[in-house]
């Protein structure tokens, strides 16, 4: 897999307002994650936050994941600029930063995902660039990170349109669980104060012409397609641990 040019058709394809279609993992296997990358994803993120990684498990989840064809993405555990550095370094080709609230939190975070001259991230001999024997290949990339901002709580409504306009986020991603949950609405995703705040984000991401994404977090194609066709882009498409348990399900005699 050439990588970049993986993250550059990614990329492309966000800035051309077509879908991009990937899922989630929280199943520290590199069985599961070939296994997910070989159904036809585009990419694959682990769910750093919610999942249960250890940092040294990560580069072979990310090889199982480019071995089986799809781009290695992370959400990482926390919005912080060590988090994000430590996946890319891993061999993530890019990061989903979960619970941004403002454009100064999120400013320094883009930076921090990049190499200078474009960025801030510390520059060294990483299993990214195959512990120096890929370092001057692996130059461009280092500067060309997919960054996604996850916006999730209350907080951010005040502040959308700044978010959105940060240079360097390539889409916005609506975490609608944890938004429900800032809103005292804990998982009523139907709710008018939920629904409020989804389609405000919509709009500001609608006027920056930023791409919008979501977490369709049980499968469901139809669901998928109305999406799309809602003009949602980066799409996460179900997750390894839902896809098991419902397919796992007795039938009953």
């Amino acid at each position: 897999m050439n990588r970049l040019q993986v993250i550059q058709a990614v990329r492309s394809q966000l800035q051309a307002g077509n879908p991009t279609i990937g899922s989630w993992m929280q199943i520290a296997d590199t069985n599961v994650a070939e296994l997910m990358a070989r159904a036809g994803y585009q990419w694959i993120a682990l769910d750093l936050e919610h999942g249960h990684f250890s940092q040294h498990q990560l580069p072979d989840l990310f090889r199982a994941i480019e071995l089986g064809g799809a781009l290695p993405l992370a959400r990482v555990a926390s919005p912080t600029v060590i988090n994000c550095r430590q996946a890319l370094d891993g061999g993530a080709a890019g990061v989903v930063i979960p619970m941004i609230t403002s454009a100064s939190q999120l400013e320094p975070l883009v930076s921090g995902c990049h190499w200078p001259p474009k960025g801030t991230r510390g520059v060294g001999f990483c299993r990214a660039n195959g512990f120096g024997a890929q370092f001057e290949d692996y130059r461009e990339e280092a500067q060309s990170a997919l960054v996604i901002a996850q916006i999730e709580h209350v907080d951010a409504i005040a502040q959308l349109d700044a978010i959105v306009a940060v240079e360097g986020v390539d889409a916005v991603i609506i975490g609608p669980y944890d938004l429900s949950a800032s809103l005292g609405r804990t998982g009523d995703l139907t709710h008018p104060d939920v629904l409020g705040a989804i389609e405000a984000i919509r709009s500001a991401c609608q006027r920056s012409a930023k791409p919008v994404g979501t977490h369709i977090v049980s499968p469901n194609t139809d669901i998928l397609q109305m999406r799309i066709n809602e003009g949602y882009q980066f799409i996460a498409y179900g997750v390894d641990t839902v896809f098991l348990r419902e397919a796992a399900i007795a039938p009953q005699p």
